[in-house]
């Protein structure tokens, strides 16, 4: 039991980490209807930016996060504005946006890839050690603050969307494009405050993530955008409390298989767990049916 209660605290942190990326996905889909590819690649961006600062530059640790996080915000921002608006423009069909991303993220790819090389660097983190150890059970201080930045960003976006004028605005968009114009919503706004949300949590998770792996390499956006975008599905794509929750069954069902099984059955059943959710409830568990946007 007390092995059990341990891996249960492992995969909270890990569960926090992927709901923090599985909400771009999320709240990109739900007001364009579009699976964004490039949101593994801006994970990965935000990552080895955060090392270039504070490994190669010297930064202190507060202003390279800070200055990263607005660079990624920024940058999700851009390539909307160079990839996705010109087809909105031209009300091409949605696939080419998908495309798109697929581009971006290819192309960031090899931006990192050619400037940073195939290997693993050592990743810097500035909260190391045990938080507490009470018998068997230990927290480290990376995994509380991956814990409670986490659950305080989604509880603080959740009442943003809820309770703003502009979260009332990007509802209103994810319901209907055009009636939200016709509503003198800017609805251009909108999107591009979506991208920088998204992308700012994307950089912030694989900040997190790093540190507490205490590695980071061109893997590792490819490998967190499955289990994103996996997230997003179970829980219900398009949906924030949906992909929150989504990405906390697939982290426990992962922690609780390595620790019991194998870890190289961790993604196996992440993934059998995924199939089995749809094939009983298709929307997700949290998703709803909705009508067409028009």
């Amino acid at each position: 039991m007390n092995y059990f209660i341990q891996l249960l605290i492992n995969g909270l942190a890990l569960g926090s980490i992927y709901a923090l990326t599985a909400i771009g996905y999320s709240m990109v889909y739900s007001i364009l209807e579009l699976v964004n590819f490039a949101h593994g690649s801006v994970y990965m961006a935000g990552a080895f930016g955060y090392y270039i600062l504070v490994v190669m530059l010297g930064w202190p640790w507060y202003i390279s996060l800070a200055a990263i996080l607005l660079f990624v915000g920024l940058l999700g921002i851009g390539y909307e504005k160079a990839t996705l608006l010109p087809l909105r423009k031209a009300n091409l069909p949605k696939f080419t946006g998908l495309i798109s991303t697929m581009g971006v993220s290819i192309i960031l790819q090899n931006v990192l890839f050619l400037s940073m090389g195939s290997t693993t660097h050592l990743y810097p983190s500035f909260f190391e050690g045990e938080f507490f150890t009470v018998g068997p059970f230990t927290v480290t201080y990376i995994q509380v603050l991956i814990i409670v930045l986490s659950a305080t960003l989604l509880i603080a976006l959740s009442l943003f969307i809820k309770k703003t004028k502009v979260g009332i605005a990007m509802r209103a968009v994810s319901q209907n494009t055009d009636a939200s114009e016709w509503m003198g919503i800017n609805v251009n706004r909108i999107v591009s405050l979506t991208f920088f949300l998204g992308s700012v949590f994307a950089a912030l998770s694989g900040i997190l993530s790093c540190m507490s792996f205490r590695g980071v390499d061109i893997s590792v956006g490819v490998k967190i955008a499955i289990k994103a975008f996996g997230a997003t599905v179970i829980g219900g794509i398009g949906n924030l409390s949906g992909a929150a929750l989504g990405a906390f069954i697939i982290a426990e069902a992962e922690t609780l298989t390595a620790g019991y099984v194998s870890s190289d059955m961790r993604d196996l059943v992440a993934f059998v767990i995924l199939i089995l959710i749809l094939t009983i409830k298709p929307d997700g568990l949290l998703g709803k049916k909705v009508q067409k946007k028009v």
